[in-house]
């Protein structure tokens, strides 16, 4: 009877046992999907013109097609409620420009690996007060960060030499939402990252870097601890990704236009969309319309061009909203340059010319900026530019290799052994720089 009382007992814990075994994490290639925790931000994820887009969304899809799971998003309103619900288990990866701090380590999260630097930047307003120097100068201004952050993390180190250092704690919103507040000088200052400043610099032109807090710090998505199956998963991949260049393209994708802030130009852009763009709007949506191209992407190329100036004229000669030299309006049907409506869809009409030569190996929105950089150097420069990227090693359809080496056009060791020779190769990488830019921000300003 003793013995037929153990060998129920082991036959239970072994049922129990098994029955625990069913109920843990699963294996990478055994999940049905991807639950991913993020925020709806420039710098995460956002509704694009074409559906959802953003720096984490773009990481995230790409991870998972990898491994063939399909992502489900689950959007917060907050980093604070992201490192709660991660901590719940309520996704698998928090995918929301996290920094990887001691104090998170501390409290448990796991993160993958680093792919993103930023400094933890304080930024104040124009014209409000002196702009401090250091955190001695930060003493009786109205500092306000929000809650659970990295930057409260960062504070509150330095209070430890600073007793006089004070801010108070934003427990709901968002770093953007404080960055308008200081635009509106509803409060002095506040605390962000780099790359959060340099895209919201182009909507709120007056606010200014004051300094930074610390040394930069590594960027990471973190894993809930139903989740640790993917750690591994997540550090091949990331290495495949970065070695493979990918990480590079999407480093400039999102952020490479953003490097250089011109506040009297992006404040004067800003006046002039709502001052100069309206009696051309229509020209412009109707011209993209017809050559399958933004309207806004034509909008901010005719800025770049004559600053929406009809009658714009420089010294090499062209002409017109779109600066059409006289040989390219004649060949594009155009008759009068100065006519805007003739400039625009004469304009779009060599954009598209240039887009369709562009081969088909360069993809996504790196062929607006083949077509750009085109319009502004000749075809024939652009293709001496991808023959030289295949001489260097460099992947000639990738403008991430293409704009490091378009400069070098106009080094003699170079283009004396190019068909097209000399050409002030830097020119187009600004000009694909400044539309890239005049773009985002009309776009967040219509």
């Amino acid at each position: 009877m003793f013995m037929l009382f153990r060998v129920i007992i082991v036959f239970l814990l072994i049922v129990l046992l098994v029955a625990c075994g069913e109920q843990a994490t699963p294996d990478a290639e055994e999940r049905e999907e991807l639950v991913v925790l993020t925020r709806n931000a420039p710098t995460t994820l956002y509704e694009g013109r074409d559906g959802e887009t953003g720096p984490e969304y773009e990481l995230i899809t790409a991870f998972a097609n990898s491994v063939g799971l399909p992502v489900r998003f689950e959007v917060r309103d907050s980093v604070d409620e992201i490192l709660a619900a991660i901590k719940l288990g309520q996704g698998d990866i928090a995918a929301a420009g996290l920094t990887q701090t001691a104090g998170r380590l501390r409290d448990g999260l796991v993160f993958g690996p680093t792919y993103q630097h930023v400094e933890q930047q304080v930024v104040c307003r124009r014209n409000n007060g002196s702009i401090p120097k250091n955190t001695d100068d930060l003493v009786g201004k109205k500092v306000v960060v929000i809650d659970n952050s990295s930057y409260l993390e960062t504070l509150n180190t330095l209070k430890k030499t600073n007793q006089q250092l004070e801010w108070e704690v934003a427990l709901k919103g968002s770093t953007e939402q404080l960055l308008e507040m200081v635009w509106k000088k509803v409060i002095d200052c506040t605390v962000a990252d780099s790359t959060i400043v340099n895209i919201n610099r182009r909507y709120y032109p007056e606010l200014v870097v004051a300094f930074s807090l610390d040394e930069p710090q590594p960027i990471s998505w973190a894993l809930s601890a139903n989740a640790l199956d993917l750690k591994q998963t997540l550090v091949s991949w990331f290495e495949t990704f970065s070695q493979s260049g990918e990480l590079a393209v999407w480093q400039e994708r999102y952020y490479g236009h953003v490097e250089i802030f011109d506040y009297v130009d992006t404040r004067k852009y800003i006046r002039r969309i709502k001052e100069r763009l309206p009696p051309y709007q229509e020209y412009f949506e109707t011209a993209g319309k017809e050559h399958d191209l933004p309207w806004t992407l034509l909008a901010a190329q005719s800025y770049q061009e004559s600053h929406w100036r009809a009658k714009a004229k420089s010294p090499t000669g062209v002409r017109g909203m779109m600066m059409l030299t006289l040989n390219t309006a004649k060949s594009l049907g155009v008759k009068n340059r100065l006519d805007p409506k003739e400039s625009i869809f004469g304009g779009a009409k060599y954009f598209r010319k240039m887009l369709k030569r562009i081969p088909d190996t360069v993809v996504g929105d790196d062929r607006y900026w083949y077509a750009l950089a085109a319009y502004n150097v000749g075809f024939g420069h652009l293709r001496d530019a991808r023959k030289l990227a295949t001489r260097l090693n460099k992947d000639p359809d990738r403008w991430v290799d293409l704009k490091a080496v378009l400069p070098l056009l106009s080094q003699k060791q170079y283009y004396k052994t190019l068909r097209y020779g000399y050409a002030r190769g830097t020119e187009p990488v600004r000009y694909v720089q400044r539309i890239r830019d005049y773009w985002q921000v009309l776009e967040n300003n219509i």
